[in-house]
């Protein structure tokens, strides 16, 4: 039998909306498509009132000239950089994120990887399964007290690992020009007004910015090489914040020691050299994820939507900007 209840459609990711049912039971049906590309949404979105997608698909202008009943498109997740948010507030349609999930994950996952790579912890058990106890794997390893690590980016997560690397006694000086003055001094760290003065002083950088155009391809090749030479870099942020093919060339030139990417440009990824480099440690895009931290995105997802659907002020938009009405 028909639903008279408006439609909220989950393009990609859940097969299962056990949570976002849970929320909208009575205000809303919940339709999961389970899209794996943009072109599958084709004709599928007509009588949707509020779109939730995940991170397989992109919400485009023609996909919203789709949807003609869509109030709202929620991202279930932090990133909205796969939906045209010019597009969807020229429509009247507001986008929402869900930015505070997650938050101690992708902190914890960060500074898990700036371990990995100072202990020299792959390189270690690798050691150990091949049959081998050599103690002078560790050579070189770095103590982290007074170390400076960077942190480009001092939002939710940015914040987290700041607060977790100063417990470890290392110098953290933060690069963000969104956050207002004194925001160091509250935290208790150190500030750079740029990347020219915060690179050269990072035996450690952590990326943890959003993906815009000011930050898409930032850090290059230049960049890179303002690091001190023996550096390493930490990326949980976006992968095309960071040049791939510049940052392997600074691997193999020593300029950087090593590097730890929870993203990259394409995933997976095809190219070779990034599977096999020794000093290059890549983990698949899940720091964000954890037990709790998956129902809690989707769970604020369909909460977001259901304030849509009544027609209530959502918590979290992204395109206030570009919205008409």
């Amino acid at each position: 039998m028909p639903s008279n209840l408006p439609r909220v459609v989950i393009t990609d990711y859940v097969t299962e909306p056990e949570f976002e049912r849970r929320v909208l039971d009575g205000a809303a049906e919940v339709i999961c498509l389970g899209a794996h590309d943009t072109a599958s949404l084709r004709g599928r979105l007509t009588d949707a009132a509020v779109i939730i997608c995940f991170h397989e698909v992109e919400i485009t202008a023609a996909v919203l000239g789709d949807a003609p009943a869509c109030v709202g498109v929620v991202r279930a997740g932090v990133g909205f950089n796969n939906i045209d948010i010019r597009a969807a507030g020229e429509r009247g349609i507001v986008v929402c994120n869900v930015p505070d999930y997650g938050t101690e994950e992708v902190a914890d996952h960060a500074l898990m990887l700036l371990l990995a790579l100072a202990r020299r912890l792959v390189p270690a058990i690798d050691s150990i399964r091949r049959g081998e106890w050599n103690v002078a794997i560790n050579e070189g390893a770095p103590r982290l007290r007074g170390q400076t690590v960077g942190v480009i980016g001092a939002g939710r997560i940015g914040t987290a690992f700041a607060l977790r690397a100063k417990s470890l006694g290392m110098c953290v000086v933060i690069f963000d020009p969104f956050v207002p003055r004194g925001y160091e001094k509250a935290i208790g760290v150190e500030r750079a007004w740029s990347l020219e003065e915060l690179l050269p002083q990072c035996q450690f950088l952590s990326l943890h910015c959003p993906l815009t155009d000011e930050t898409r391809g930032m850090l290059g090749a230049a960049e890179l090489s303002k690091l001190p030479r023996g550096a390493y870099l930490i990326n949980t942020a976006r992968g095309v914040v960071v040049n791939e093919s510049a940052l392997l060339d600074a691997l193999d030139r020593g300029q950087l020691a090593a590097a730890a990417l929870d993203v990259l440009d394409r995933e997976p990824p095809d190219d070779d050299r990034l599977h096999r480099h020794p000093r290059l440690l890549i983990t698949p895009h899940c720091a964000f994820y954890s037990v709790a931290s998956a129902p809690e995105m989707r769970t604020k997802a369909a909460e977001e939507a259901q304030r849509l659907i009544r027609g209530e002020s959502p918590r979290c938009p992204v395109n206030c900007e570009f919205l008409r009405r």
